[in-house]
């Protein structure tokens, strides 16, 4: 199927706009896991106090929307061209999936080590196990959540070479 050089650079502009979005989400969820992550679940728990302190609900809820967004305008926009289309939506179902693990598990554990109050041995040691279980399956996530903006790369370079 021949398609417009208008419709292709639109097509283009979308993927690469997704791709920005997820490559900003990526740098902020890198940062967060190597720099914020290590210093609250050092010492549980007493290093959750720092959780008290720092609310990056409102920044994750926008980021994540802005980027949702341009995530199925690119659908939208790519819709004719199959081959992309079909992988931006498995694309998006992967992502999709890592969000509702993001809002069903990660967003509830971390909001209820932030009103912790661990007083005895045996609560911290469960305290202990249950942010050191966050912190190794949050190194999952922010994989997966780089991998699947990588596999954004190859879509792109496919419509730029269809422009030629």
């Amino acid at each position: 199927m021949e398609f417009t050089h208008q419709y292709l650079s639109r097509a283009e502009s979308a993927i690469l706009v997704t791709l920005l979005a997820y490559f900003l989400l990526n740098g902020a969820q890198v940062f967060e896991t190597a720099v914020i992550v290590p210093k609250w679940t050092a010492d549980p728990p007493a290093s959750l106090s720092l959780l008290k302190g720092i609310n990056l609900k409102s920044f994750w809820i926008i980021a994540h929307s802005i980027h949702e967004i341009t995530f199925v305008a690119a659908i939208v926009l790519c819709w004719k061209i199959g081959v992309i289309r079909n992988w931006l939506l498995i694309l998006f179902a992967v992502h999709f999936v890592v969000r509702v693990w993001t809002l069903a598990y990660f967003a509830p554990n971390i909001i209820s080590f932030q009103k912790s109050t661990y007083d005895t041995s045996a609560a911290a040691e469960t305290l202990f196990a249950k942010v050191t279980m966050w912190k190794q399956l949050n190194y999952i996530r922010v994989g997966i959540f780089i991998a699947v903006s990588c596999g954004i790369i190859p879509l792109l370079l496919k419509v730029i070479r269809m422009k030629s």
